[in-house]
């Protein structure tokens, strides 16, 4: 991989599960070393390290980690059933440290390679690393449930802070393939030990439901709450992955401090989110969720879209990162809340096939709507994810209403 300094972007203008048993409510997996992508995509886009790549390749890329871990989710839930969390989550580590270290070898003339290294391998070790063992903390919590996984969600924060800082000093000092190495070699390693602490409670939850319930699409409430899925992910992807090459190209900051500023958007995700999860405890999950929502459109609107400087920027990364992670906080609860402890996992199944598309070509979509060589490249991505979590915060309040009535109706 060379150190070319050809924009990308000025390339692109000149290129331009189902009906199956699931066991336990899941949590996509998300964050810590997955989130580190947005460094990486910051310096593919930004360098001609693939010389037959567009932009567009990169983002498919980084949607096939989001896409191919979800879409493993009743898979990797049948193989836990059967033999138990350790096996999985120890196949995930071998896949996803296999996937960092072939993507350092690829060549550079074979962006196919990074989409099956990088892309499709590592997410397939994302999946089946994390979906076995992330329902821990709903089955060891009951009454402080979305503080727990506030609380375990804040970790993909701290991870993406120090995978986002340690991947940038790595392209800086030594190179990009070692980069890759340290990301593959130390997630695994911390891994390994997760696994070996890790205790499920899978034998005392005993539920057994089908993992693509119809009769729940019959209901108001679950097709709103999966609306409102759909669209957060649509909104979340895009700053996600954009905001590192946003910080370089719109404003013409250096590769370190457009890590900083990841960082920083990750240290509002560890903040925020066990904070997210105590207030939902206290004054309910739909209120809170709903708000959260509009907050993030609020962020992107009134700060990310008017910011022309470091500071700004990094003041928007610290407060958006308090709300635009809302769904992995709290979609688990919010599945109790509309369909109740029973239909828990079937509805859960169903809000990970619904975001699969989202994750996977929201930065797509991104990238595409992107406005090279003008003076805002990206302001049309920015309306599309802050339109995303405006409808979104919409379906949420009408959630609240049809929810409200039907607690009226059952007085």
């Amino acid at each position: 991989m060379n150190n070319d300094t050809e924009s990308a972007s000025n390339r692109q203008a000149e290129e331009t599960p189902m009906g199956i048993i699931v066991q336990d409510p899941e949590v996509v997996p998300e964050g810590g070393y997955g989130w580190s992508y947005g460094v990486f995509l910051s310096y593919y886009l930004t360098t001609s390290t693939f010389s037959s790549a567009t932009s567009l390749d990169y983002a498919f890329i980084g949607g096939l980690e989001f896409g191919c871990s979800l879409s493993l989710a009743t898979p990797v839930t049948i193989i836990t059933r059967r033999f138990g969390i350790h096996i999985p989550m120890l196949a995930g580590i071998f896949f996803q440290t296999a996937g960092f270290i072939l993507a350092s070898f690829t060549s550079r003339t074979a962006v196919w390679q990074l989409y099956l290294t990088q892309g499709a391998l590592v997410g397939v070790g994302i999946g089946f690393t994390y979906l076995p063992a992330v329902v821990v903390p709903s089955q060891w919590f009951e009454k402080k449930r979305s503080l727990a996984n506030g609380i375990v969600s804040s970790g993909s924060g701290i991870g993406g802070i120090v995978f986002s800082f340690a991947a940038q000093a790595t392209m800086e000092h030594v190179d990009v393939p070692w980069a890759l190495r340290m990301v593959g070699i130390v997630s695994g390693a911390v891994n390994l030990v997760a696994v070996a602490l890790v205790r499920s409670r899978n034998r005392e939850v005993q539920a057994v439901i089908r993992g693509f319930d119809v009769a729940l699409l019959k209901r108001e409430n679950v097709l709103l709450l999966l609306a409102w899925a759909f669209l957060t992910m649509l909104g979340y992807v895009t700053p996600l992955y954009s905001l590192s090459a946003y910080a370089k190209d719109q404003i013409g900051l250096s590769d370190s401090q457009a890590s900083v500023v990841t960082a920083c958007l990750n240290l509002g995700f560890a903040i925020g989110r066990p904070l997210m999860g105590l207030v939902s405890d206290w004054y309910g999950r739909i209120e809170v969720a709903g708000l959260s929502t509009f907050f993030s459109a609020v962020c992107i609107f009134a700060i990310w879209i008017p910011s022309n400087s470091y500071g700004v920027l990094i003041f928007f990364a610290i407060i958006s990162g308090l709300f635009l992670g809302v769904l992995w906080v709290t979609i688990s609860p919010l599945c109790v809340e509309v369909a109740g402890i029973k239909d828990l996992n079937s509805l859960l199944a169903l809000a990970w096939a619904t975001i699969v598309l989202p994750c996977t070509f929201s930065e797509v979509i991104a990238l595409k709507i992107r406005r090279p060589n003008t003076e805002r490249p990206f302001l049309y991505p920015q309306i599309f994810s802050g339109l995303s979590y405006l409808v979104a915060a919409g379906i949420m309040f009408r959630l609240w209403q049809v929810q409200h009535r039907k607690r009226l109706t059952e007085f």
